[in-house]
């Protein structure tokens, strides 16, 4: 793929983010660690609730709640989960995913009058179309329906979300079609898109992908213990319907690498991939290893709950929510190159109050940092990881009786001037900005 593909700038960013020599140290480091100060509890602008705790001089507007009335006339679906921001045209959209588990048949909430992928199934992704000025929300709509789990995804580099589903349940427990795939959704749709499971990016409990805007080659997570990691090579680049061969990366000469304990931070792990032969097998319903599995059996590295990715500067940023010797979370990243490339570990938390099992993540528009979704347990945060390998504080949950609920689906608007996110319970948007010349963000 020419690196002519079109920049987006929901994928922008790691340009000059070198995670280097001093990545994974501890936060003992030098004061100035790339924080913005102790967050505080801070009143929403829209509507003066209390709901995060920011540092001094950030604001927020929320939006889009559970229930809230959509402009489609269907009420908004909870479960807040993967997001990314695009510029749709003269718009500022953000394109939501719901990671909805309501058992099946139970009432479909998500459901619109428009095309769906299985009438029985509570999960798909909305739409919202954002004020760039007051950061409120100016309307919002399903824009995929019928799909079940939607957990992560990712951005294109051509202007569309890619939402997977994180599970494979099917017709054998009264579904109406099969699941386990990841779906496309343009931004710039103004109704629910024709669903289109894409069966060559296979069938598995999927997380997160990302894509190197300069080949079209798709990474994939899955969240499972152990995890592959995968890489989708396109027939057609920027064509993900037309099919491609799905892989799984391996160390090489190191058959069943197993990256979930006792690893040295920074050390290059020089990589190959192994084909997956059927991305999308029908026993995946009852067994969801039997995409991983043939991978493992070919030497396939293996992960601990591989969840939120991004790509940028070049290389792919992916976090191991329960990796690592004291299972609080990994940050690992991989840097092609022509059919190999090197993977290293980048940071292990060996520290609870610094890092708990980080899930979504994204990449400073600065190219100086890393946002950290947490989703462990007691009150959760976002965290910030600078470039010398820092931990810190930006965001605390503040909601009242639901402090402990995670975070989801950071994303940066495509001016690098807001940081959008939301709380999965009770499901909430929130649109943060600030002077982030400040620190590492």
């Amino acid at each position: 793929m020419a690196a002519s593909l079109p920049g987006l700038s929901a994928v922008r960013g790691l340009a000059a983010l070198g995670l280097g020599a001093d990545a994974c140290r501890s936060s003992n480091g030098p004061a100035d660690d790339g924080s913005y100060g102790t967050p505080v509890p801070t009143a929403s602008n829209n509507t003066a609730e209390s709901l995060l705790e920011l540092p001094p001089g950030f604001q927020y507007t929320v939006f889009g709640r559970t229930g809230d009335m959509m402009t489609d006339g269907i009420a908004t679906p909870g479960s807040h989960d993967g997001m990314a921001a695009f510029q749709a045209g003269s718009e500022l959209r953000l394109v939501r995913n719901h990671e909805r588990r309501t058992p099946v048949g139970a009432g479909n909430a998500l459901l619109s009058a428009g095309p769906n992928y299985d009438a029985n199934s509570p999960g798909g992704t909305t739409t919202l179309v954002i004020d760039a000025s007051t950061r409120t929300l100016v309307s919002s709509r399903v824009s995929l329906s019928g799909t079940a789990q939607n957990c992560a995804g990712g951005p294109t580099p051509w202007g569309s979300w890619i939402t997977c589903e994180e599970t494979t349940v099917g017709p054998m427990t009264g579904y109406a079609q099969p699941h386990g795939y990841c779906f496309e959704v343009p931004a710039a749709a103004n109704s629910p898109v024709t669903p289109v499971a894409l069966t060559a990016m296979g069938r598995f409990t999927h997380e997160a992908i990302a894509i190197d805007p300069a080949t079209g080659i798709v990474y994939l997570t899955e969240d499972s213990n152990p995890a592959g990691l995968y890489r989708f090579i396109p027939t057609t680049p920027g064509n993900l319907p037309a099919g491609g061969q799905l892989q799984m990366l391996a160390i090489m000469n190191q058959t069943g690498y197993d990256t979930r304990t006792n690893q040295t931070p920074l050390t290059p792990l020089p990589v190959t991939w192994v084909n997956i032969a059927n991305p999308n097998p029908s026993t995946a319903e009852t067994d969801p290893a039997a995409v991983r599995s043939q991978g493992f059996a070919l030497g396939a590295a293996s992960f601990a709950r591989l969840e939120g990715a991004f790509f940028g500067g070049g290389r792919l940023y992916v976090n191991a929510t329960s990796g690592g010797n004291a299972a609080f979370g990994q940050v690992w990243e991989y840097t092609p190159a022509s059919n190999a490339g090197t993977l290293r570990l980048l940071y292990e938390s060996t520290n609870s109050a610094q890092l708990l099992m980080p899930d979504n993540l994204c990449v400073s528009p600065r190219g100086q940092g890393l946002v950290l979704c947490e989703d462990g347990v007691g009150v959760q945060h976002l965290r910030g990881l600078t470039t010398a390998g820092h931990i810190f504080d930006f965001c605390r949950n503040h909601i009242a009786g639901s402090e402990q609920e995670e975070f989801a689906g950071a994303t940066f608007s495509p001016d690098g001037q807001t940081l959008f996110v939301n709380i999965q319970t009770p499901g909430l948007t929130f649109a943060i900005w600030g002077d982030w010349s400040r620190g590492a963000l």
